[in-house]
């Protein structure tokens, strides 16, 4: 296979820098998609092996086309895709995963941060899968990988016995299910090509995204997002897992 070009967004942090220097040491040409670019130019610096900033804002539309028209201009393709941006909210504070959950019930969550969070979660990668498609139908095995959680699972939350079940609400929780559902429209698109689409579920990491409350390294967390993007042309298309391999049901 000839060197693989990929876009990892919000990789300037987090699990997508891990998953960027992970792919970087198998040899990935990676493009670290960062909001502030001197972030993402700091994060390119520290692992070093080929991989460079690209700024891109998953809610601003002349953002996206604008990675576009570098990627196209510098590589004139895209291989791999990761569609890792994401937040769980919108205001700041140190609340704990909890305290949110009981602010962001049905009947209490704003609708300004649900609102905020499904721009970013939602419609930013439907936005980015937009503007990306055109290069990944001139990549070689091209590969799309959204990172989801598990918490977005429909068929899970519907069970009271699920652990994550009373903190299911309209804010992060239901912006991954939608997510989910976009990531099931693009793999029905996609069906009759040669580009294959995963949705990842990494673990409950310990980030910027749960205010480091997540139990798990940055490490564990990348796996599955690293194994599912390394996969070769015969690696699996429409899948939705978690580590190691294990299924998620929607």
């Amino acid at each position: 296979m000839p060197d693989r070009i990929a876009l990892i967004t919000g990789a300037n942090q987090g699990v997508g820098k891990q998953v960027a220097k992970e792919l970087a040491e198998h040899g990935v040409t990676v493009l670290i998609g960062s909001r502030d670019v001197r972030r993402g130019e700091d994060a390119a610096a520290e692992i070093g092996l080929g991989t460079r900033a690209v700024q891109i804002d998953v809610t601003d539309h002349d953002s996206i086309s604008g990675a576009a028209a570098f990627i196209e201009a510098e590589f004139g393709r895209l291989d791999l895709m990761v569609s890792n941006a994401g937040i769980s909210h919108a205001g700041g504070g140190d609340a704990s995963p909890e305290e949110r959950a009981e602010r962001s019930r049905a009947s209490t969550a704003s609708l300004d941060e649900v609102r905020a969070v499904w721009d970013v979660n939602v419609f930013g990668v439907l936005a980015v899968y937009q503007a990306m498609l055109p290069l990944l139908r001139k990549g070689v095995d091209a590969r799309i990988v959204n990172v989801s959680s598990g918490v977005g699972s429909l068929t899970a939350n519907a069970d009271p016995g699920y652990p994550y079940h009373a903190m299911f609400g309209p804010v992060y929780p239901a912006s991954k299910a939608a997510e989910n559902a976009m990531t099931l429209a693009m793999m029905v698109e996609l069906e009759s090509t040669d580009i294959k689409i995963n949705l990842v579920s990494p673990a409950y990491t310990s980030t910027a995204l749960n205010g480091f409350n997540g139990t798990e390294s940055i490490e564990d967390g990348s796996r599955e997002v690293v194994r599912v993007a390394l996969l070769g042309p015969e690696g699996p298309s429409g899948t939705f897992t978690r580590w190691e391999d294990s299924p998620i049901p929607w």
